[in-house]
């Protein structure tokens, strides 16, 4: 059963001063994000490290990716060459599927890779990555899986083992299927994700232009040009998703994530993408909240040598807060209880969720902060009927 906690009056009042530079001195000319608008009908605006969201636009309503699904793709491989299941130098057969359905003789972006040729895998990422092949990426599946049905498998497997719970992807390309579809919120998790995880294969996103079968192509992310510190991610385009962005860029040490679907047109995927990350960098600072095993709360045990455990930080928090904007944070905790000895310290307990405004901000995990035994046979009857009781109560206020 989900319970929800306040913060203990320690961290209230750290959280407090923490953010309290946040809220000094309003400047009556500064936009808030409830002003600040973009036109592409979906977007998110995240910082990479913490995940903690700066904007959102109708963030979590299922999208077409279009190629932005190769980004699902490619991490599926990456996690591949993790395994050592394959190897960079590792070469895969063009198959007549690849060719026809996403080579030379298809409508859509391909890296005119030749039919019954063999290709490395690095070379076939590269492909997929900065030139958004479509024949690299039925390559890839194929050589990775067998065929195409088998690796849309072992993405929606992977996407699962991610956290994107929403997301459903049905082709290893991002060509129109009805069945398939994203939300912006997932997609820049995947993002985050790719870059922390493979910094080895992610410095292939920021290359400009790659060679193939003596046929140049530039990379069509529009951020790289732009001189604000892009170095990845992807583009997408169809018919049915418009103009789609998975960018980021670091400045000063600062790496944000920018995901937006639906543009009506290049131009202005590539002007939303700039508004957003510019936006982002002059608007917003990094202050610290809570240190490293700092105590948030305290849980209820049940059978426990004590009645309740500490819950904390594993990692010391930073928070991105508007600069000189007088605007609403708060905190609340969540776990599941009753929680049942014994308790384990380190042992995950709950999430503190941290709102700005009307946003969802940062969810941070919270631990035992100490071990507690079984208690004696005495205190595990008193928690039972307290148990009881409360849920007793609890039955009696929902019927009401």
């Amino acid at each position: 059963m989900t319970r929800l906690l306040l913060l203990s009056t320690a961290a209230a009042a750290i959280f407090s001063l923490a953010l309290a530079g946040a809220h000094a001195a309003p400047n009556p000319a500064a936009k808030k994000d409830d002003a600040f608008q973009i036109s592409a009908p979906n977007a998110i605006l995240i910082e990479a490290e913490s995940g903690a969201v700066l904007y959102e636009k109708a963030a979590d309503q299922l999208i077409a990716p279009a190629s932005l699904a190769k980004l699902m793709t490619v991490e599926t491989v990456f996690d591949q060459l993790r395994l050592e299941n394959i190897a960079l130098d590792k070469e895969f057969h063009i198959s007549e599927n690849a060719w026809r359905k996403g080579g030379a003789p298809s409508p859509g972006s391909h890296m005119f890779a030749i039919l019954h040729s063999r290709v490395k895998v690095s070379d076939l990422l590269k492909g997929a990555i900065i030139q958004s092949g479509n024949d690299a990426c039925i390559a890839l599946a194929e050589g990775v899986a067998g065929n195409e049905t088998e690796f849309v498998r072992l993405m929606n497997d992977r996407a699962r083992e991610l956290g994107l719970t929403k997301s459903i992807f049905t082709n290893p390309t991002g060509l129109p299927d009805p069945n398939m579809r994203v939300t912006v919120r997932e997609l820049a998790k995947l993002s985050a994700h790719i870059i922390r995880t493979y910094p080895e294969y992610y410095k292939w996103f920021a290359e400009r232009e790659f060679t193939w079968n003596k046929i140049r192509q530039q990379n069509r992310n529009p951020l790289l040009a732009m001189d604000i510190g892009a170095d990845g991610l992807k583009t997408g385009n169809t018919s049915e998703a418009g103009f789609n962005l998975a960018g980021s860029a670091v400045q000063s040490g600062l790496r944000l994530i920018v995901v937006l679907a639906g543009a009506k047109s290049e131009r202005e995927r590539a002007d939303d993408g700039r508004k957003l990350l510019e936006w982002g960098f002059k608007g917003f600072e990094s202050r610290p909240v809570l240190a490293e095993n700092e105590t948030i709360a305290a849980a209820k045990v049940f059978g426990g040598a004590k009645s309740s455990v500490s819950l904390v930080t594993k990692d010391a928090v930073r928070l991105l807060v508007p600069r000189n904007v007088n605007e609403k944070l708060s905190a609340k905790i969540f776990y599941n209880g009753p929680i049942r000895a014994p308790v384990t310290q380190g042992q995950p307990i709950g999430t503190m969720k941290i709102w700005r405004g009307d946003i969802l901000t940062i969810e941070i995990p919270l631990q035992a902060g100490e071990s507690i035994p079984v208690g004696t046979q005495t205190q595990r009857a008193v928690d039972a009927a307290g148990e009881l009781m409360y849920k007793l109560f609890r039955a009696g206020a929902e019927r009401l």
